[in-house]
């Protein structure tokens, strides 16, 4: 028998999908080069910018690729390289003094996913000066237009730079949360194969896993549309025909390209469709001990996928289609199992691990509930589960 709190959230979730047709979601415009990016810039008037990124790139001379262009047509470039891997309010807070110290006019985020989430927190702080960035934790909190907000991804995986989301880390209690908001989607999307060719291998199969978390979480929740299957579907089937030889061979820039394509599209999907509990506990492991989140996810989310069961086959059958590692004629079971089966085979051939490290017994009541407290009642997961009901997936996953 459902519970009222299960009743309450497919209500929840329901409206949300009914009103999506209203809803003012938008996708970046896309640019390809940081001439692209120079001539937006001064179309609009933009003389100096704050980019925000972290140090690794910086010292990689990934961050001058970009700002080297716009420098040399005379907009005037701060550098926000304090990024760590699950941003902090901190984070924020010490960047929005940075923008207000150089006279900035607009943000770029530059980097992973970190990088891109610390920067829209940034600019929703801007936007809202008077209130905190926890309270703005949930769904339609800010409300208020940022600065301009570039994404310049050097990952293809996190989708960031297409999603209404940022991901910010309370560092005083460990934990992570989402605003969500359309004010923070990105107005542009720079995807620039070039800067992801040094990416190690380990990022590389990790965040290509992340957006195949995020497209797969997308097509089996029951918020999809038509557009948001259709993005979900290309995503899967770019990734399992490129995420190896981007892996195995670097310097592939079709191969790279692909992947940028990919985790965009599926950032797309789920930007209006959602994740789902893959997602909820992975950021809850990221914010309790710094597991990075393209990790947590590609671990994650074949158990998920075997937690909920025979309702997932058929869309998992269409999934399995898609990556070609089933044919029409199986049987919806066999198809689910041999797509599960392939997520499996892909992380180990690329040296992802099938359990974590440092999760510890006593802290799953309270992962759990945060996980639940996430994904209850915004994402429209396929099979309702209390943070009792989570509990599992952190014991099967646990080293």
């Amino acid at each position: 028998m459902k519970s009222l709190y299960e009743i309450g959230s497919r209500i929840y979730q329901t409206t949300f999908r009914m009103a999506i047709p209203v809803m003012p979601y938008r996708q970046p415009e896309r640019l390809y080069n940081e001439g692209e990016l120079v001539d937006v810039l001064k179309r609009k008037g933009i003389s100096s910018v704050l980019c925000i990124t972290d140090e690794g790139l910086v010292k990689a001379g990934i961050v001058e690729k970009v700002i080297g262009p716009l420098r040399d047509a005379g907009i005037k470039v701060a550098v926000f390289d304090k990024t760590v891997a699950n941003p902090t309010i901190r984070n924020c807070r010490e960047a929005r003094i940075m923008y207000y110290d150089s006279g900035a006019q607009a943000i770029i985020g530059l980097g992973g996913g970190s990088s891109m989430d610390c920067a829209k927190g940034t600019g929703a702080i801007i936007a809202r000066e008077r209130k905190d960035l926890k309270d703005m934790r949930g769904v339609l909190k800010v409300l208020m237009p940022t600065p301009l907000l570039i994404a310049v991804p050097t990952t293809a995986g996190t989708g960031s730079e297409t999603t209404l989301a940022a991901v910010i880390t309370d560092e005083k209690t460990h934990f992570k949360y989402a605003i969500n908001d359309f004010c923070l989607i990105p107005s542009y999307a720079l995807l620039d194969a070039k800067l992801t060719v040094s990416l190690p291998k380990s990022l590389t199969a990790t965040t290509g896993m992340d957006a195949l978390t995020h497209a797969v979480e997308a097509f089996i929740g029951r918020s999809t549309t038509r557009e948001t299957r259709s993005q979900s579907l290309q995503a899967v089937r770019l990734i399992y025909e490129n995420i190896k030889e981007a892996y195995d061979h670097g310097d592939n820039l079709k191969a790279r390209e692909n992947m940028l394509d990919a985790a965009y599209l599926a950032g797309c999907a789920f930007t209006v469709s959602y994740v789902g509990y893959v997602h909820a506990i992975a950021h809850s492991l990221g914010g309790q001990y710094g597991i990075p989140h393209g990790l947590a996810n590609a671990v994650i989310l074949p158990y998920v996928l075997k937690g909920y069961g025979e309702v997932i086959y058929p869309k998992l059958k269409v999934l399995a289609i898609a990556a070609r590692v089933a044919d029409e004629g199986d049987s919806e079971e066999v198809a689910a199992k041999k797509f599960i089966a392939s997520i499996e085979e892909l992380n180990a051939s690329m040296g992802i691990p099938n359990k974590l490290k440092g999760i510890k017994d006593e802290d799953i009541p309270m992962l759990a509930k945060r996980a639940a407290n996430e994904g209850n009642p915004l994402y429209p997961v396929p099979v309702f589960m209390t943070a009792k009901e989570l509990e599992r997936f952190y014991f099967e996953i646990k080293e």
